[in-house]
Order: structure tokens, then C-alpha cells, then sequence
């Protein structure tokens, strides 16, 4: 539990967030706040801290897997669980939010990136290149499989198509009553088959690949 000095100054943070926010709308109409690309620069901060996703979650109040998906871009939070997530990191959440701001509309997830990835019990990792609220026509991102893990089907997708790109390692690919196994340079385009349809990885290796599918 907060006592009254460190109490006041989390309000004084949100208080001074939500100013933020509202400036920048006022500002800047066109721009969505949280449509900005800060999961990235939430994971480059808690691994200069030497912090672990339990531990950065633990502190923030939020469960490792949200924590995670902030991370990669599945999901976006709250103001009030941006800033518990900055103070558990040790960074300003203003700080943040201006370098959200200022970035490119260009994002690249680089190699190192992707070489220490922490896999959660779900056994997968789902690393987007843009937050939720810039999807609009597709959706992209690197899929990290750990050795007996799946990648479940989107829900709610009608007439939709993906793609695969095996980076790494072997995958096993149903698809309605056809099974393919795809291995690294392999690349897959299908109609999403709700019904059946499933990725697997059924190695002792990581497996990592390159998807993209309509929304």
C-alpha cells in the first residue's frame, strides 16, 4: 500500500497524464493517444531496468499476460494502468507519451529484439508491429511458438486471409482437412477455415514466423 507522499505523487502523475492527453487532442485532433506504438518502448525500458515481466506486473498491479500483451501491441491501457506500469519501470509517463508522440510512422522489430523474447505459460508469443487501434485493413506480427504450442484462430473473422512466413524452425499448418508441414523460407496464403484450422509447433525447437491477415 502507497503511503501519503508516494499517494500523492501517483495522483500528481495521472493528474498531469490526462493534461497531457488532453492537450494533445486539443492540439492535435487526428491524433489517438493510445493508437501510439508505446508497447515497444515499455519492453526496451524494463530490460534496461534488468526487470522481468512478473516482477514489472506484480508492481503495476496487472496480471503477466496483459503486461505482456501491452508489450507487443495485442492491447492497449488504461492511463491509470499506463502510469502504475511507467512507475514500475522508473520512467515518467509524459516522458513516454512525447516520444510516443514524436516517433515515425515507420516501426521495425529488429533481430536482437527478438532473441531474449519471454514466452509466457500460454506458450506463445504474438508481437505486433502497431497497437489495436491502427489496425484497420490488416494485421501483421512476429509469432515466437515455444516446442507443443499453438497459435489459436482468430475469432470473428469472415472471409478472411493470412499469410505465413516461416522464420525459424518447423510448423505444422490444418487447414480444413489438409495438414502441411512448413519449415524455415516456407510461406503459406490461406482463407481462414474458423472450423479447422490450427498452428502448431510439434519440435523440441522455437519456431518463429511472419503472419499477416486481413481484418
Amino acid at each position: 500500500m502507497l503511503d501519503r507522499k508516494n499517494y500523492i505523487l501517483y495522483i500528481l502523475n495521472i493528474y498531469l497524464c490526462q493534461i497531457f492527453i488532453i492537450h494533445s487532442f486539443l492540439h492535435f485532433p487526428e491524433l489517438e493517444i493510445f493508437a501510439m506504438n508505446i508497447g515497444p518502448m515499455i519492453r526496451r525500458h524494463r530490460k534496461e531496468q534488468k526487470l522481468t515481466l512478473k516482477t514489472v506486473a506484480a508492481k503495476a498491479g496487472i496480471s503477466e499476460g496483459f503486461l505482456s500483451q501491452v508489450e507487443n501491441n495485442v492491447n492497449s491501457p488504461s492511463v491509470d494502468t499506463l502510469v502504475k506500469i511507467c512507475n514500475a519501470i522508473d520512467v515518467n509517463t509524459g516522458d513516454l507519451l512525447n516520444l510516443a508522440e514524436n516517433q515515425q510512422k515507420l516501426n521495425v522489430i529488429r533481430r536482437m529484439d527478438l532473441d531474449d523474447v519471454e514466452i509466457p505459460p500460454a506458450g506463445f508469443v504474438t508481437r505486433r508491429f502497431v497497437p489495436p487501434e491502427n489496425r484497420t485493413v490488416v494485421d501483421s506480427a512476429v509469432l515466437i511458438i515455444a516446442p507443443g504450442k499453438s497459435i489459436p484462430i482468430r475469432k470473428n473473422i469472415k472471409s478472411g486471409q493470412e499469410m505465413l512466413c516461416i522464420l525459424k524452425g518447423t510448423l505444422e499448418l490444418t487447414h480444413g482437412e489438409e495438414t502441411v508441414i512448413m519449415e524455415a523460407g516456407d510461406t503459406a496464403h490461406y482463407w481462414v477455415e474458423p472450423r479447422k484450422q490450427i498452428i502448431m509447433n510439434k519440435t523440441k525447437e522455437t519456431a518463429m514466423v511472419f503472419w499477416v491477415g486481413t481484418i
